[in-house]
């Protein structure tokens, strides 16, 4: 509760979440909040999931060395800090086209299925995150699949609900 106020008060006067050029409103910041945030999902942090965020978040946003360790460690801070997803959400959306939207998805199917356990819990956080993006169910459910067939092993496959 503390540390959420602290939050606050650092949005409040413009001090930014960890280091110049890096607060949660930064697009590769709110990205990895929200893969950290699927990561997160199942209650443990697989050393996969770590290694595929760190991939998708240099190659997607460019980033490598000491400036990738500050984006990602900008982005735990700021999903731990989180309340909600739309503050990450709003900033991708303001960030990226329609095609990038999309390819965020497969991001966070790819760290769903890196620990080869496919939960309902981040099922439901990467249908959330796909409405507050505005990526249509259609899409969604095909990168599901595409990254499903690459990993045939994960456990959990089918239980995603889609109701949407």
């Amino acid at each position: 509760m503390f540390e959420r106020f602290l939050a606050f008060l650092r949005e409040l006067t413009g001090e930014e979440a960890a280091g110049p050029g890096l607060a949660a409103d930064h697009p590769a910041v709110a990205a990895a909040a929200l893969l950290f945030f699927v990561m997160d999902a199942d209650g443990e942090r697989a050393e996969a999931e770590r290694k595929i965020l760190e991939e998708e978040i240099a190659a997607n946003y460019d980033v490598h060395g000491e400036t990738l360790a500050q984006v990602i460690a900008a982005g735990e801070k700021a999903e731990q800090e989180s309340v909600d997803l739309y503050a990450f959400t709003s900033v991708l959306g303001e960030h990226l086209d329609r095609e990038g939207r999309i390819e965020f998805i497969g991001m966070m199917w790819e760290i769903v299925y890196a620990d080869g356990v496919r939960t309902e819990v981040e099922d439901n956080i990467v249908w959330r995150v796909a409405e507050l993006l505005h990526v249509e169910r259609a899409d969604r459910i095909r990168l599901r699949r595409e990254v499903e067939q690459r990993r045939p092993d994960t456990v959990g496959k089918g239980n995603e609900v889609e109701t949407d």
